[in-house]
């Protein structure tokens, strides 16, 4: 008799097969949901589900690595998170300074830390700039990790960039104004360098993008998975792409 996980792995790459390769995303978004469910569904402590959250992340990767995708973006902490209790936010950032250390010692991956790191503690600040200094010399899957993250304070934050650079150029306010455009403002994302994701991905069911990405996703296909983050696998994955490598992609067209 055929066991269930032989069954399970021979599903798993049937959908595999039927992803055409030159159809897969360069860059894929992921909202990591579900986390604090998860474990209130166990009746643990939220940060169980956090750390389970973490684990899941180098599988995710790996896969990524096995797909041939080139960039892959997390949002490991919002800005609105930071409203959490002192004491869930005390376990997670150590979550997140380790798994950040994780992946940066693995060195398979070139790590860019994007969102406000004002807004978290120095200490955490300092720790998540020194990781991602050190897979500078990486050639390998690019990942953004979106940690103090608000896609409102991005968009912000591009636009006071851009008119620094306009007041150093000797620009005036009206002159400055007339400069904005789309194409200025791109490069002082904290993406930049880097194409707009092509599929974002949400785990949980929640159906909304709640400020992820908000300038970069204008044309990404979305995908709403009903698995929390920690339980996330690989056939959810490929589900996913199987969904995003189908559509018609029109572009605003």
């Amino acid at each position: 008799m055929l066991s269930p996980r032989f069954l399970y792995d021979l599903y798993e790459e049937r959908i595999a097969r039927k992803i055409p390769r030159d159809e897969l995303p360069r860059h894929v978004a992921v909202i990591l949901d579900g986390n604090r469910r998860w474990a209130k569904s166990f009746g643990e402590p939220a940060a169980a589900g956090h750390q389970r959250g973490a684990d899941k992340i180098a599988d995710f990767l790996g896969w990524s690595e096995e797909l041939g995708i080139e960039v892959v973006t997390l949002w490991m902490l919002s800005t609105d998170n930071l409203h959490r209790s002192s004491e869930e936010l005390g376990a997670l950032f150590k979550i997140i300074e380790e798994a950040v250390r994780q992946l940066a010692s693995a060195g398979r991956w070139k790590l860019r830390v994007v969102g406000k790191l004002d807004l978290l503690p120095a200490e955490l600040a300092e720790s998540l700039t020194r990781y991602q200094k050190s897979t500078e010399h990486v050639d390998g899957l690019h990942v953004n990790v979106a940690i103090g993250y608000g896609g409102h304070h991005e968009i912000i934050d591009a636009v006071k960039d851009l008119l620094r650079e306009y007041q150093n150029e000797g620009k005036t306010f009206d002159e400055a104004i007339d400069a904005l455009s789309v194409e200025g403002i791109a490069p002082h994302l904290y993406t930049k360098g880097q194409p707009d994701p092509e599929l974002l991905i949400r785990t949980s069911g929640e159906q909304r993008l709640g400020g992820f990405l908000l300038w970069q996703t204008a044309k990404s296909e979305f995908y709403f998975c009903e698995a929390y983050w920690p339980d996330f696998r690989r056939v959810d994955y490929l589900r996913a792409l199987r969904s995003y490598a189908s559509r018609e992609r029109r572009l605003g067209r």
